[in-house]
This record gives C-alpha cells, structure tokens and sequence, in this order.
C-alpha cells in the first residue's frame, strides 16, 4: 500500500472566502487534504457544501474513523479537534480550546508523524491570532513542505505572520499561487 500523501490547510477568520478563490484552482490531489477552520458546529455542514460547489474533489465532514484517502477533503467539524494517526486515520475528541480555539490548527498539525517517502504540506492561511504556528513548525520538522498566505491576500494576516514569524514557511503565496503549489506538489 503505498504512503498517504497528506496535505493540512489551517484558516480562521475570511477562510470561507480564502478557501472559495483556492479550490477551483485546485485538481484532484494525489493527497488527502485535511481542513482545520475555526467553525462553530452546524456552521460546518454549510461550509461543506460551499466549498463541495467549488472543488473538483469530493468534500465530507470528518468523521472519527474515517481513512485519509487520496483526492478527497476532510473538514474538521465545529467543536471538535482533530487528531491523524498515523497521517491515516482521523480521530475527533472534544477538549479544551487551544489557543482558544477548538478545532485547534496546532492540534491537528502536531499529530502528523515524520513519513519517509510520503509527501506532506502544511498551509496557514488568513485569521486572527496564533492558531498553527507551533503546528506549521512542527510539520516542517516532519519533513513537510509549509506554505503561508501573503498579507495581500489574507483577510487578517495574525496567522500567516505568526506562521512566518517562525522562520519554518518554505513559501509565502497568494491564495491563487497556493493552489497552484498544492497542484505542483501533489501530481
């Protein structure tokens, strides 16, 4: 079987409207892509629907269980963090905020492990705060590819210049050439 590649997208405040310009860029990825939004619940099941309209992939609520499968996009549900095992399986649980936020970005990013020979991308895009940078961090550990949004494009530019601010963002992108990145990693 070969290696999940894994690609986890962390957004707050004008992440919606972020998310609406990158995903009719985007093909099917040779990935799983992971969304953590910061969403409230039943807010997220519109969310889904939105961003369905815009994608060539299939889009679904993560559900606690579900295989990470290539060419298909999970969006963390409100309320929830989510957890990967093993960059595999999704795992959901209620819990404190983090960074007071739940979903936390930084949750879901610090569960990725290191993979040989998977390809891995994190992206902070636009919303307030901190949310994702100790993640992103952790994720170029692992060996993944990170990506910031540009301060042009973000609604609010608190995340990705947290991100930045790490010194762990291989590129800093418009929303357009973040999907056009994503395309070019995941072939």
């Amino acid at each position: 079987m070969p290696l999940p590649n894994l690609a986890v997208i962390g957004a707050s405040t004008g992440g919606l409207k972020v998310f609406e310009s990158l995903f009719p860029r985007l093909p099917v990825l040779n990935a799983g892509v992971v969304i953590v939004q910061h969403i409230v619940p039943l807010v997220d099941r519109s969310f889904v629907a939105s961003l369905q309209r815009a994608s060539a992939m299939p889009v679904a609520l993560a559900r606690d269980g579900d295989a990470i499968r290539h060419g298909t996009v999970y969006l963390a549900p409100g309320a929830l963090h989510l957890h990967l095992v093993a960059n595999q399986t999704i795992r959901l649980a209620a819990g404190e905020k983090v960074n007071s936020v739940c979903p936390s970005i930084d949750v879901a990013m610090k569960s990725v492990i290191p993979k040989p020979g998977a390809r891995m991308a994190g992206v902070i895009l636009t919303g307030m705060g901190h949310d994702g940078a100790d993640g992103i961090a952790h994720m170029k550990r692992c060996g993944a590819v990170t990506i910031a949004q540009d301060r042009a494009t973000s609604v609010i530019y608190g995340m990705p210049k947290a991100a930045q601010a790490t010194g762990m963002i291989d590129f800093v992108l418009s929303a357009e050439r973040i999907a056009d990145k994503l395309a070019e990693l995941f072939k």
